[in-house]
Order: structure tokens, then sequence, then C-alpha cells
């Protein structure tokens, strides 16, 4: 038979603690699904400087906005495996985000000042909320 508590019909204790323990990869992912809109943004942006022709050399600017969209892609990708229980997505988004310091540190030095402020902040939050987060253990019995 079942043990006490235990069983079909035993009542679910909630776990007061469980929020606290997801707001880490509820952030990760939405700041992922961020950076995903913001690229796909830039595409639209590559698209209209072609239409208007703009571009100095349009298979560039085709082939810069598929690798953009690409990136745009695998971020979304990340989003969806930080709102499942998923473990894998940690590492990648770290990586990323580990890349994009450089890259922001770079625009505050070239004089771009709150696009730089802004890449480096995302960029450390995005990676700070996923070192933080919680990975699911994976036999199912809890986080690890």
């Amino acid at each position: 038979m079942f043990p006490p508590g235990d069983g079909p019909y035993a009542a679910k204790v909630p776990d007061p603690d469980a929020e606290a323990r997801r707001a880490p990869r509820t952030v990760a992912a939405a700041l992922c699904a961020l950076q995903s809109l913001v690229l796909v943004g830039v595409v639209g942006f590559y698209g209209y400087e072609l239409a208007v022709g703009e571009g100095s050399d349009p298979v560039r600017v085709v082939m810069s906005g598929l690798l953009i969209l690409l990136g745009a892609a695998g971020l979304a990708v990340l989003a969806r495996g930080w709102w499942g229980r998923e473990r894998w997505p940690r590492t990648p988004t770290v990586v990323w985000n580990a890349l994009l310091v450089p890259v922001g540190w770079s625009l505050v030095q070239a004089g771009r000042t709150a696009l730089g402020a802004g890449v480096l902040f995302v960029a450390l939050l995005t990676g700070g909320a996923a070192v933080a987060a919680r990975v699911p253990d994976p036999d199912g019995l809890g986080d690890a």
C-alpha cells in the first residue's frame, strides 16, 4: 500500500520557496527572449536599409541579416529552455553573455555610452541569472 501521506489522494503541500528558486530561471528566460527580439529588430533594420538602397553590398546585407536571424533563433530556443525544466540552457547563456561583455565595453569606448552600458547591463544580468538559476535534478527528484 502507500506510506502515510502518499498516494493518489494525498494533499500536496505547497512549497513556499518554489517561486524564489524559479525567479532566476524566469529572469534568464525573459532576458534571452528580449535579446532575441532585439536581434529580430536589427534584422528588420537591415531589411529596411536594403529596401531603400542604403546597403553598399546587397549580398553582404542579406547574409548579415541571415546570420543575425540565426542568433535570434538560438536565443529564442534558449528562452524556451529556461521557461521549461531543461538543464542545458545554462552554459550557452553564460557563454553568449560573456561574449557580449567585450562588445558592450567596446561600444562604451567608442563613445556609444548608452548603448554600451545597456549591452553590459543586460549581459551581466542575464549571465548572473543563468549562474544563479537552479538546475533541475536529472533524476527528477528536485532541483540541484
